[in-house]
C-alpha cells in the first residue's frame, strides 16, 4: 500500500483571483490534503509552488492542477516546474458547482474545492494548458494590444467629432476626423472658426501637400472654412475649442502606436513564416496563403487558435471561432442556432477573412451565393463560407502545401455548409 501511494495522483483546484489564489489539494479519496490562499506575487508562488511539491514529495508527476485561467503568471509558473495544468471554461464549473449544492452557493474556497475534485472525476471536461511559442505569445500581445488601440482611436474619435460637431461641423465635411492626419494638423493650426477663415491658401494648399491629399482643393477646402459659423452660446466655442486642442495628440498618438504595433505583428508574423520546416512550409506561411486573410486576420488565427490548428483539429477549430451552430433537440422539436460560446476575437477574424475571400476567392464567391441562392441569410451563409474556410485550412496544413485556387475539391477536406 506505501507504494502505491507514492505513485497516487495528487489533484489541485486554484481558484484564480487578482490578489490572491485560494487552493485545495485532494487525494484520489477526495481527503483534503491542504487548504490555503496564496498571494499573487514572486514569493506568494514560489510558496505555492513549493507547498504543492512537498505534498507530491518532490515529484511534480503526481499533481494535476485545474484552474479557470489558460495562460498568465500562475499557469506559467506551475509548467516551468513540470507540473500539469488544466483549464476550464466558467461556464462549466458553473455546472459542476451544481452538484457539490443545489443553493447557489458560491466563495472562493468552494470554487478552488469544485475545481479539484471535478478534475478528479471528469479529466476530459478540461483542457491541457501548454506554453507556446514565444513567437505566438507576442504575437497574442501584439493582437490584442493592436484590438485596445483600435478601439481607443475610435473612442477618441467619437469625442473629437461631438465637440466639432457643437460649435465647428464644417470640420466634419472635409474628411474623417478618426484618421485624418491633415485634419488633426489643420484643428491644430485653426482650432476655431474664426482663426479658421483667415488661414491663408498657401498654408492650406501646403497642408494639403505634405499629406498628399488630391481629393480636395485648396480653394475648396478655404470656402468650407469660411462658412457661417454656428451661433453658439458664450464660452461654448472657448471650451470646446480648448477640449479639442487635448483631444488631437491623443487621438494622434493611438492611431500612431496602432500603426506600430502593425508593422510588428507583420515582422513577427515574417520570421514566423521564413525557413523551412522539414523541406516544408511552416505553418505561418501556409496559413497566409489562405485567400482573403490579411495579417491582422492571420495574427489572430495564430495567437488565439496556435493549439488547434498545430493539432490539425478541424472541429476543435470551428468551435473555437464560433462557426459550428448548436442544435436542441428533444421530442419533436429541433432548433439550429448561432453558436455564442466562442472566442470573441476568432469571430471578428472570421468575420472579415469571409467578407475578404466573398470577394476575391471565386470558389468563395460561388459557395456565397449557392447558400444565399438556397435561402440562407447574409449571416448563415457567411458562417457557412468561414466554415469551409477553416475546412480547407486544416487540410492545407495537412497536406503542407499552400492554397491554390486550382486545388481539385477532394484537397479542401469534408465539404461544410
Amino acid at each position: 500500500m506505501a507504494k502505491q501511494s507514492k505513485v497516487a495522483p495528487i489533484f489541485v483546484g486554484i481558484d484564480w483571483g487578482s490578489r490572491s489564489h485560494q487552493v485545495c489539494v485532494i487525494d484520489s479519496d477526495r481527503a483534503v490534503l491542504l487548504e490555503a490562499a496564496y498571494v499573487h506575487s514572486g514569493p506568494g508562488l514560489a510558496e505555492l509552488v513549493a507547498a504543492l511539491l512537498q505534498i507530491a514529495q518532490d515529484n511534480p508527476g503526481r499533481l494535476s492542477v485545474a484552474i479557470e485561467q489558460p495562460r498568465g503568471a500562475v499557469v506559467e509558473t506551475l509548467l516551468e516546474k513540470g507540473i500539469s495544468v488544466f483549464s476550464l471554461n466558467p461556464k462549466q464549473l458553473d455546472r459542476f458547482r451544481d452538484r457539490h449544492t443545489v443553493s447557489g452557493a458560491k466563495d472562493d474556497r468552494r470554487d478552488a474545492f469544485v475545481l479539484a475534485d471535478s478534475l478528479r472525476t471528469d479529466a476530459a471536461a478540461f483542457r491541457r494548458a501548454r506554453l507556446g511559442d514565444p513567437l505566438l505569445v507576442q504575437l497574442r500581445e501584439l493582437s490584442r494590444m493592436q484590438d485596445e488601440l483600435k478601439a481607443d482611436r475610435i473612442a477618441l474619435g467619437n469625442r473629437l467629432r461631438e465637440q466639432l460637431h457643437r460649435y465647428f461641423p464644417q470640420v466634419l465635411a472635409l474628411g474623417s476626423v478618426y484618421d485624418g492626419r491633415w485634419i488633426w494638423e489643420l484643428l491644430e493650426m485653426a482650432p476655431t472658426p474664426e482663426t479658421a477663415r483667415k488661414l491663408g491658401i498657401s498654408k492650406i494648399r501646403t497642408l494639403l501637400k505634405s499629406h498628399r491629399i488630391r481629393s480636395l482643393t485648396a480653394e475648396a477646402v478655404k470656402e468650407r472654412l469660411s462658412e457661417r459659423a454656428l451661433d453658439v452660446a458664450p464660452g461654448v466655442t472657448d471650451a470646446t475649442s480648448r477640449n479639442v486642442r487635448l483631444l488631437v495628440p491623443r487621438l494622434r498618438l493611438a492611431h500612431e502606436q496602432k500603426l506600430q504595433v502593425e508593422r510588428e505583428i507583420e515582422t513577427i508574423l515574417d520570421e514566423l513564416a521564413s525557413g523551412d520546416q522539414d523541406d516544408a512550409p511552416r505553418d505561418a506561411s501556409l496559413v497566409q496563403s489562405m485567400p482573403g486573410l490579411g495579417a491582422l486576420g492571420c495574427a489572430t488565427l495564430l495567437a488565439e487558435a496556435w493549439e488547434p490548428l498545430e493539432r490539425r483539429d478541424y472541429s476543435r477549430l470551428r468551435l473555437l471561432c464560433g462557426v459550428a451552430p448548436v442544435t436542441k433537440q428533444s421530442g419533436k422539436q429541433h432548433a439550429v442556432r448561432m453558436r455564442s460560446g466562442c472566442n470573441g476575437r476568432l469571430r471578428t477574424a472570421i468575420h472579415y477573412w469571409v467578407g475578404n475571400a466573398v470577394q476575391r476567392d471565386p470558389r468563395c464567391k460561388a459557395h456565397y451565393a449557392a447558400l444565399r441562392a438556397a435561402g440562407h441569410s447574409h449571416g448563415r451563409a457567411s458562417r457557412g463560407v468561414g466554415d469551409r474556410l477553416l475546412a480547407t485550412l486544416v487540410a492545407v496544413l495537412k497536406t503542407r502545401k499552400p492554397y491554390s485556387v486550382n486545388y481539385p475539391r477532394g484537397t479542401t477536406a469534408a465539404q461544410h455548409v
